[in-house]
């Protein structure tokens, strides 16, 4: 009895044994899977990673291809408007270098009489003749001097619309860069339009003192807005009202916030109200086609927001636009 119930304890120790040892090889079985799903896991994850890595690359590549692309497009557009301004400016500025070319010619034409009279009062020997030749000779050569660096200062004005922004600031008067461009805008209108005639305005403030700007970049931005101002009344007079005048103003002032405040005005037909939220998209125009590029809003006001000034419009029908460039 004793060896049975002996046996019956050694069998039962020996079950728990062996269920011990089933349960440790079960965890261990489990513990090896868990660590094979990790790895599983790990190694999945790995590849998604560096799957997504290498597209990330090969979109962050297409990106900047497509930046490239739009960059190289962009400057296409600014020298496309460029070129289309500088031709718009080639007859104003023919008609403003004409002006001072005269004078030169004149007075050299004068000076010219002079000398020979000079020669034959040398030969007289009257000194208070010879005296009084030399000095209007004088006060002629003072005049060509005069003119010929007005002719100077409108070819480098030219030259300096033409090239490619450096994008360095330059201290600059902006009552005379406004000025400039006013007066080359009218005579260029005026030269592809001889029946064209408008009144234009400036209304300066002496006090203001220079600014750091790109000219060259809102030498154009003046230029698109007062060629624009030009064409828009140039259109009204073509209607033929009773009393009408087409004129055209620009202004400088500081505002209270010690701002520069440009404004372009007209009096032509004014914009509508439906595409006034418009004008500033690019390629939007309302010239006939041939007429614009669509671009000149558009570049002024990316131009004078690099600058960290704003443009606005304002427009009653039938009354005219206001441009405002503010700058900092």
């Amino acid at each position: 009895m004793e060896f049975e119930n002996e046996m019956a304890l050694k069998k039962e120790s020996n079950e728990k044994l062996m269920a011990i040892k089933q349960e440790q090889i079960n965890r261990e079985r489990m513990t090896r899977n868990i660590f094979l799903a990790g790895m599983l896991i790990a190694v999945v994850l790995v590849v998604i990673t560096f799957i997504r890595f290498i597209e990330k690359k090969k979109l962050n590549k297409r990106l900047n291809e497509t930046l490239r692309n739009l960059q190289a497009a962009q400057n296409q557009l600014i020298l496309t408007e460029k070129m289309a301004s500088l031709g718009e400016l080639t007859a104003g500025i023919a008609h403003e270098i004409q002006n001072p070319l005269n004078f030169v010619n004149n007075f050299s034409e004068v000076n010219m009489e002079l000398i020979a009279e000079l020669k034959e009062e040398l030969e007289a020997g009257n000194l208070e003749d010879i005296k009084a030749i030399a000095d209007d000779i004088a006060i002629n050569e003072e005049k060509i001097l005069q003119h010929g660096k007005r002719a100077d200062s409108i070819v480098k004005g030219m030259l300096q619309h033409s090239r490619i922004s450096n994008g360095q600031k330059e201290l600059t008067d902006i009552n005379s860069l406004c000025d400039e461009y006013l007066r080359l805008s009218y005579h260029g209108l005026r030269a592809k339009d001889k029946s064209f005639n408008a009144d234009f305005q400036t209304d300066f403030d002496p006090t203001l003192p220079k600014i750091s700007i790109i000219p060259q970049d809102i030498g154009r931005v003046l230029l698109n807005l007062i060629n624009n101002a030009f064409y828009t009344v140039n259109e009204r007079s073509k209607k033929g009202e009773t009393g009408y005048v087409p004129t055209v103003s620009i202004t400088t002032q500081l505002t209270a916030y010690s701002q520069l405040l440009i404004a372009v005005k007209d009096n032509g037909n004014g914009i509508p109200e439906e595409i006034k939220n418009k004008i500033f998209q690019p390629f939007f125009t309302t010239k006939p086609t041939g007429e614009g590029t669509g671009l000149g809003l558009s570049l002024s006001y990316d131009i004078v927001k690099a600058h960290g000034g704003e443009l606005k419009a304002e427009s009653d029908i039938g009354e005219g636009t206001r441009f405002f460039i503010t700058l900092p």
